[in-house]
């Protein structure tokens, strides 16, 4: 083996702040949590089955398949969330659960290597026959990264040594080879997962195989249409009939894609695959298609939250510029996912722009997904809720108000935690001689030679980020990202500006220090002209932070509020209480029309009421239904 642990975490502490809250929340609140979910021990929360599941397969317990064809993913996400918060908290209690976990996946392996619950239980007849559909591979992708997360955290072998049985029995099954299926993922997700074990065993048949699922995908004669065939049309999903190649991003070679279509959790997990295949083997043609496919995402086709996917049928992109507020899908993995191929893209392009998507779609879509107790979550992200329509318009029945105790569909949960337990990988990069932060994230770097590099930040409170040196280590330079959200940067030490970033190079002493100061003031944010449903509509952020309007604080019916324009934003500190996690307030002079006593008649030839004063509240986006109260939301505001 090499890389015996995981470096990029295991190297980073995080001190204090915001993100060193929620890395305690998941380990002390929502690990525990979820536990009880995949054990169907929460009461009123929608059954997992997920851990039965195993046991039914290993003759271990009587019964049927319960849930989704994926659920086996969801076991694998939580164990690689607790792997994750084992690198940094030993926790004999956690690790004790997680082999019980472990075990129960163990025992349900067959003699071959095969591993997968919905197929063992429920259709042993359909091994591998529906890849458009179902989710063998995707299932395997999650339960093997939970895997390797697990060996480099607790140097336990078991659960990695039946994972790598299990993909040496899949690319026995696919290649190019004769009698060999030529095929790959409905859902994408296993090639991340290969990468990763090629990293830790450095075994060139698992990159082989990742590569190999990327470049399949989409050539002639599609995989996809030649299965159906041989299912007589019979299809797992109900209404999948109308869902063409696109949607599997399987209608063209991934080389040639230029535009992100298709369901937008199988697309970034698609691309963050391509990214790894391109950053391991220098193919510069998988490069340039990341490139293309992140300037369709980014610049027409994502939420100014970092949200994704902006209809509920198919979870998918619709065309560019079309992001609809009260009917966005934004789910929380497609987000997850996003920050995922973000992080590829910086180790494989280095653009500052990649750190600003990450930044945006983890303090916004990522954060709002979970509730601030995180015992309940949300797995659409809207950027408009009004309950009543919600409940009775059928067209907006996937957005909830109010974050559900848990899924049938329960992607987003783990997924959720397994980041935010992560969180600590995502904030430096090392280059050579260079240390580069993407994230404002108090942390402690572990430099060579026992020496470590402290961030202090007070982002999303306010722009001060603090860097000191403790111990030796001479000779580095310091590169930091310039966010796209400040205005103007200061230093107390010589630096220059460079591609997006801010370098600092000086001989660097024991108990050195360079502080920066980020101005951070309130900003208006105007969506595209072409963004037809926010045309003549202004949001407000703050940092890195959305703001939107909550009924809470401003009354119902916001549909009925204008904010002033030009009029000054103040940014207060809110009471105790005020608001989730104390974060700023912002307030600003604004309207409210107020109509006319109903006459009976649904039109007029004239605007029937009057505008009065009042001061508009907007909180944090992603804190919002935190009172767990139905409650109208709007990010975007007429001026």
């Amino acid at each position: 083996m090499r890389n015996p642990d995981n470096p990029r975490l295991s190297q980073v502490h995080l001190t204090q702040g915001l993100f060193a809250d929620y890395a305690e929340l998941v380990r002390k609140e929502v690990i525990p949590y979820q536990w009880a979910a995949l054990n169907d021990a929460i009461p009123g929360a929608e059954k997992s089955g997920c851990l039965r599941n195993f046991r039914i397969a290993a003759g271990k317990e009587e019964g049927e398949f319960t849930g989704m064809v994926f659920q086996d993913s969801d076991v694998g996400k939580w164990l690689e969330a607790v792997a994750y918060s084992l690198t940094n908290h030993k926790d004999a209690e956690l690790e004790a659960l997680a082999d019980e976990a472990i075990d129960a996946i163990a025992s349900a392996q067959q003699e071959d290597g095969y591993l997968d619950t919905y197929f063992l239980v429920k259709e042993p007849h359909n091994r591998w026959k529906c890849l458009r559909d179902c989710h063998e591979l995707y299932c395997a992708g999650h339960l093997l990264e939970g895997a390797v997360a697990y060996y480099q955290a607790t140097g336990k072998d078991k659960f990695l040594n039946v994972m790598r049985r299990y993909m040496d029995y899949i690319a026995s099954v696919f290649g190019p080879g004769e009698g060999q299926l030529h095929g790959y993922p409905g859902h994408e997700e296993i090639e991340l997962a290969l990468c990763k074990l090629y990293d830790l065993c450095g075994e060139e048949k698992y990159l082989r195989l990742a590569k190999y699922f990327i470049d399949e995908r989409g050539s002639e004669p599609n995989y996809f249409i030649q299965e159906l065939k041989t299912r007589g049309d019979a299809f797992h999903w109900e209404g999948n009939d109308k869902q063409g190649m696109e949607y599997f991003q399987a209608h063209i070679p991934v080389r040639q894609q230029s535009e992100a279509v298709g369901h937008a959790v199988r697309a970034v997990y698609l691309y963050s695959g391509m990214a790894d295949v391109a950053l391991r083997t220098g193919d510069e043609g998988l490069k340039a298609a990341c490139q293309r496919l992140f300037d369709s995402v980014a610049h027409r086709k994502m939420y100014v939250t970092g949200g994704i996917g902006s209809t509920y049928i198919g979870e998918a992109f619709t065309f560019d510029y079309d992001l609809p507020g009260d009917t966005a899908y934004a789910e929380t993995c497609a987000s997850i996912g996003l920050i995922f191929f973000m992080r590829r893209m910086l180790e494989l392009d280095g653009k500052a722009e990649y750190g600003d998507v990450m930044e945006r779609a983890l303090y916004n879509t990522v954060l709002s997904g979970i509730a601030r107790d995180g015992k309940s979550f949300f797995y659409v992200n809207p950027l408009e809720g009004y309950p009543l329509a919600d409940e009775r318009d059928p067209g907006k029945q996937h957005v909830k108000t109010v974050r559900q105790k848990w899924f049938a569909c329960a992607c987003c949960p783990p997924n959720v935690a397994r980041l935010l337990s992560d969180i600590g990988a995502y904030i430096y990069r090392r280059e050579g001689s260079a240390v580069t932060a993407d994230l404002f994230i108090s942390s402690e770097l572990q430099l060579p030679g026992g020496a470590a590099l402290v961030q202090e930040s007070g982002v999303p409170f306010n722009g001060r980020v603090r860097f000191a040196l403790r111990g030796d280590c001479p000779g580095f330079s310091l590169r930091l990202r310039y966010p796209h959200w400040a205005e103007n940067v200061t230093c107390t030490a010589p630096c220059r500006r460079e591609d997006g970033y801010i370098v600092v190079e000086k001989d660097w002493q024991d108990g050195d220090e360079v502080v920066f100061s980020f101005g951070m003031e309130a900003e208006r944010v105007y969506a595209d002209a072409r963004v037809r449903q926010d045309f003549g509509k202004v949001c407000l952020m703050r940092g890195p932070l959305v703001y939107c309007l909550e009924e809470a604080f401003n009354g119902r019916d916001l549909h009925l509020l204008r904010l002033t324009r030009e009029a000054e934003i103040r940014t207060e500190l809110p009471d105790a209480g005020d608001t989730p996690y104390g974060l700023p307030v912002l307030r600003a002079p604004g309207e409210r029309f107020v109509p006319e006593e109903a006459d009976g008649a649904l039109y007029s030839g004239r605007e029937r009421g009057r505008w009065q004063a009042q001061t508009l509240v907007f909180t944090p986006y992603f804190a919002w239904g935190n009172d767990a109260v139905k409650g109208e939301m709007t990010v975007f505001v007429r001026q």
